[in-house]
């Protein structure tokens, strides 16, 4: 039954989560002299419309679905992976290479260009992870810090020796791969492509893994309750290195799928003028780092982010509307973790005094 009540919690979270910061965004509008039922018809219609204006959104959630899937696995196990953007971008820019100039045949070529954006997200992750088991380095503190490097790096190898030199010279970018290696689009004239599908398969799989599987177990058991984890025999630094190199995995196949499926090839500030790590971030938190649930919460924020592009378009509200009701969930996210705390805190407090 308490297994039941979880897992409709984790659907059920995002819902309410956007149902407040939609309230929250009424106010704005009413504030600034708007129409309510206006603007989120119009968000609607951004969104959801049409059938192209929906495989935009399911596009969109696509990089913020495997991000999310990948800290996920972090928050489960107990580790704050903060470094999604970093671990994204140097993917993106690892399966860009590999698709220009990698030799074979071009699906060999796509398999090793995904294959590689996901172990070198996952190495420059398991990096944090090491440094926190080695020298005990603050796990957010040196991801955060990783995500510069990670952005200053790609960027200087675009900017410089791998520019494109043969179209505008003001972008700093990589050539354009091939066609024959780009991800197939699932529907002929819309921007939906197989990273989408891929990104479904993925949810399911975790979920499924963590359910049932005994590393799973594990995964669960040490976020937990982690000295319970080390008295059955869970090794916090194995699982550790296990754990964020997944997580960061997750982030580099996201970065692989937006080059191979949408960019065509790696844009310095593709990754991070998008937000797609945050909102990414954002959808596990509040799913509660459930794969189902993210799955859900990352559609909702693609249909806000989509749907505010509309509304921008099409009335006078502008687009920093859909800002209002994502900070709004952040706030809500930060209410749900302080009640946590609180409780756990409360919990101790009696427990210590009934001993």
């Amino acid at each position: 039954m308490l297994k039941g009540k979880a897992t409709i919690s984790a659907w059920l979270q995002p819902l309410l989560a956007i149902l407040i910061g939609l309230i929250g965004g009424a106010i704005a509008i009413v504030l600034i002299g708007g129409s309510v039922f206006d603007t989120y018809a119009q968000m609607w219609k951004g969104a959801f419309g049409n059938f192209y204006f929906f495989t935009n959104t399911l596009t969109r959630a696509t990089p913020l679905l495997l991000v999310g899937l990948g800290v996920s696995i972090a928050f489960r196990a107990g580790f704050f992976n903060m470094g999604s953007e970093g671990q994204m971008i140097l993917g993106a820019f690892t399966s860009a290479l590999i698709a220009l100039y990698f030799p074979g045949p071009p699906l060999f070529k796509l398999l090793a260009a995904m294959l590689g954006g996901i172990i070198v997200g996952g190495l420059w992750s398991a990096f944090a992870g090491w440094l926190d088991a080695r020298f005990r380095m603050n796990l957010i503190i040196t991801t955060l810090l990783l995500n510069y490097i990670a952005s200053l790096f790609a960027g200087y190898m675009v900017a410089y020796p791998l520019k494109d030199k043969t179209g505008s010279a003001a972008l700093a970018q990589t050539m354009m791969v091939d066609k024959s290696v780009w991800l197939p689009k699932l529907f002929p004239g819309m921007s939906i492509h197989a990273g989408f599908i891929i990104a479904i398969v993925l949810a399911v799989a975790l979920f499924l893994y963590i359910k049932y599987s005994s590393a799973g177990y594990e995964i669960r058991m040490l976020g937990y309750n982690p000295l319970f984890a080390a008295y059955g025999g869970v090794n916090r630094g194995k699982l550790m290195l296990y754990s964020m190199f997944a997580s960061g995995g997750f982030a580099g196949l996201a970065g692989a799928v937006e080059v191979l499926g949408m960019q065509y090839r790696y844009t310095d500030g593709m990754v991070t003028n998008p937000g797609y790590a945050w909102s990414g971030i954002m959808a596990t938190l509040l799913s509660g780092a459930h794969p189902l649930g993210t799955a859900v919460a990352s559609v909702l924020l693609a249909a806000l982010q989509t749907g505010g592009m509309g509304v921008e378009r099409n009335t006078s509200i502008p687009l920093e509307i859909s800002s209002v009701i994502q900070s709004l969930l952040i706030l809500f996210i930060t209410a749900k973790f302080g009640l946590g705390l609180w409780k756990r805190r409360k919990g101790g407090n009696s427990d210590a005094a009934s001993s």
